[in-house]
């Protein structure tokens, strides 16, 4: 076995096979994404990749795996079944990040391609197909735990994977981000969450669920994300830098499909990015070059009732200011429905006894935040507006609405 030590999960081990997928030209090149994009503007310390993230889903994913063979032993059919489970979910979980591009998200707002369908052209490559078989398991499967496209037999694992909720993903770069943003209130308590997990029959379906001890850990849980989204991922200088970013991209791309093909796509990563933007000579590349602040920020509405608020400032600084003005409304379903589902289906499963209820209905917090959360913040040009007339007239209708 090869061991690699980690901050927040500490010795993660791997088999020869999974060591050698380790150090395949996918794998490898994710070293070279950080996880969390430009965040690293706001907070100096998050130079962490999306390569350490895949060792930490894999960690975390693992001990979820450990939890249900021991409690859910109905999930797998016999020791052959839970032998392949386990090398299939292990393979999923390093890889289900591979087809991100420079700088994530804001990469695939300007190619117009998302990263599911960047990995899936991936796991097609010649040499990536003979890594995965040598793990022994079928490429398609792991495909489909990628998706969260699988089976009712691989159902929970590929919840375990990419789930709505409670997928090995969320739960590490929840741990991690936190720590290497050092935001304190990201942390949850992962040992009881990961000790708590079941796999239940809902309605006949396989689902992935808490047991009754666990509520208190999906709570923190649940508390951890939202702190997550309000203290870093929605950052004002995150939020203005990624906006910024795509106006480079959209130079240095002027034609996004040329990165279509999968070889091109894998010689981008965020190094290259930035050395490109070095021959740029946009306010847009400077901008990134220097962390010049372009924007400023006017006013910022947390309530989902502040919307109208919002709308009348943002109305009273273009009356007066036009384009100078831009208006950052983001919102985030902090417990996330199964399946796109409206309220009436369930968040995650508990178990308490012999039945299986909504954690609404166990929880009153998750009750409370469940359903979507809002950030809104309205910036302006530092160039082209005065930024204390802007606040004031914002802070004046606030105060007046108020």
């Amino acid at each position: 076995m090869k061991r690699i030590f980690d901050p927040i999960h500490h010795f993660i081990e791997l088999s020869p096979a999974e060591a050698k997928l380790l150090d395949s030209d996918v794998m490898q090149r994710m070293r070279r994404l950080r996880q969390l994009g430009l965040a690293y503007l706001a907070f100096p310390s998050a130079e962490h990749s999306r390569f350490s993230h895949a060792l930490g889903a894999l960690a975390a994913g693992t001990r979820v795996f450990e939890t249900l063979a021991t409690y859910s032993q109905d999930a797998f059919s016999d020791d052959v079944d839970l032998a392949y489970e386990r090398r299939l979910l292990r393979a999923a979980l390093l890889l289900h990040d591979i087809g991100h591009g420079p700088f994530s998200h804001a990469c695939e707002a300007v190619l117009g391609v998302r990263h599911e369908a960047r990995t899936q052209s991936m796991l097609g490559l010649p040499h990536m197909r003979g890594l995965i078989a040598a793990l022994d398991v079928d490429p398609a499967d792991v495909l489909s735990l990628i998706l969260g496209k699988a089976t009712d037999r691989h159902r929970v694992f590929a919840e375990i994977v990419s789930g709505p909720n409670l997928d090995a993903d969320r739960m590490d770069y929840l741990l991690r981000d936190a720590y290497f943003t050092g935001v304190s209130t990201g942390h949850y308590d992962s040992e009881q969450l990961f000790g708590s997990l079941r796999a239940y029959r809902d309605s006949g379906r396989a689902v992935l669920g808490v047991d009754s001890r666990g509520v208190v850990a999906l709570e923190s849980f649940v508390l951890a994300r939202y702190m997550m989204f309000a203290t870093v991922y929605f950052h004002h200088t995150t939020r203005m830098y990624e906006r910024i970013l795509q106006d480079a991209l959209r130079e240095l791309w002027p034609t996004p499909s040329a990165l279509d093909d999968i070889d091109e796509f894998l010689r981008w990563d965020d190094a290259r990015v930035m050395t490109e933007l070095q021959r740029l000579d946009s306010d847009a590349a400077r901008a990134l070059r220097g962390r010049i602040h372009v924007y400023a920020v006017a006013a910022e509405f947390n309530a989902e009732n502040d919307l109208g608020l919002f709308e009348a400032c943002e109305s009273a600084l273009r009356s007066r200011w036009g384009d100078a003005v831009w208006a950052d409304s983001q919102e985030q379903l902090m417990h996330r429905l199964p399946l796109g589902a409206d309220d009436q289906r369930p968040t995650v499963l508990v178990g308490i006894g012999d039945s299986l209820v909504d954690a609404r209905d166990a929880s009153d917090l998750i009750k409370r935040i469940s359903g979507r959360a809002y950030w809104r913040k309205l910036f302006v040009r530092r160039d082209a507006v005065d930024v204390e007339a802007a606040r004031h007239i914002c802070r004046t209708i606030i105060k007046a609405r108020r």
